[in-house]
This record gives C-alpha cells, structure tokens and sequence, in this order.
C-alpha cells in the first residue's frame, strides 16, 4: 500500500543560489541545485548525469529549465521540460509549456501553457511541430 516512488527527487544539494543573488546566463549543472534567488538564462543538467532543480518560493527563473528531476515553488517564465519527475508545489507559477514524464501537481499550482506527456524516449527526443504546420 505505501511504496517509495523511484522517481522522487534526491535530496542532496550540492549547490545552492540564495535569495539575495542574481545571476544573468545560462547555467548548467551536475547534481542537485537549489534556487532561492534569481536567475535570467536557461537552467540544464550536464548530459549524461540526471540532476536535481528544487526552486523555492522566493526563487525565479526567466529562461528554459531543462532537468530530469524538478520541484518548483517559486516562478519560472519559460518552458519546462523534465525527462522523470516534476512536483510542482502549491505556490508554482510557470508562464510557458511543460513537458514532463511523472508530473504531481498540489492545489494552487499555475501553469500558463501547455502540458505535454513525453510517454516514451522516441517522442521526447523528436522535435515538437506546432500544430497545421506538418
């Protein structure tokens, strides 16, 4: 009846970016990382390595968050795409589309776009085609 999920986010942090730091550019990561300030750029893991994003409630980020494992509270503007799991805790907000393998979502949590399951490795590798443009 109760089972630990495989899915489920590691809990080990190796770096962390506090609420009083801004960073512009593009950031990319082995590990966990933790976001409790501002980043301007695009966040991904290193290839090869599933990595761990937990973005806290004060936390923001404005560019495309590409990461296995992800939990959000705080504000993303820009596309989502996790290759096992996504939690998206009661005071997310993400303004663009999300693409997610096992999503859990809590009461309050906003999306402002699309959700698109990416079932297996052949579609989460093809490219995405607006749709009337095939």
């Amino acid at each position: 009846m109760f089972f630990k999920s495989k899915n489920k986010p590691q809990s080990r942090i190796d770096t962390l970016i506090s609420t009083d730091t801004r960073i512009e550019g593009n950031i990319t990561f082995n590990g966990g990382l933790r976001v409790d300030g501002q980043i301007k750029g695009d966040v991904s893991e290193s290839s090869g390595t599933p990595s761990t994003l937990v973005l806290s409630e004060q936390g923001r980020i404005e560019g495309a968050v590409t990461v296995a494992r992800i939990v959000l509270n705080g504000e993303v503007q820009g596309p989502v795409r996790s290759s096992h799991y996504l939690e998206l805790l009661a005071k997310s907000r993400i303004s663009g589309d999300v693409y997610y393998k096992s999503l859990e979502i809590h009461t309050g949590a906003i999306i402002e776009g699309k959700l698109v399951y990416l079932g297996d490795a052949a579609k989460a590798e093809s490219p995405i085609v607006p749709e009337g443009k095939d």
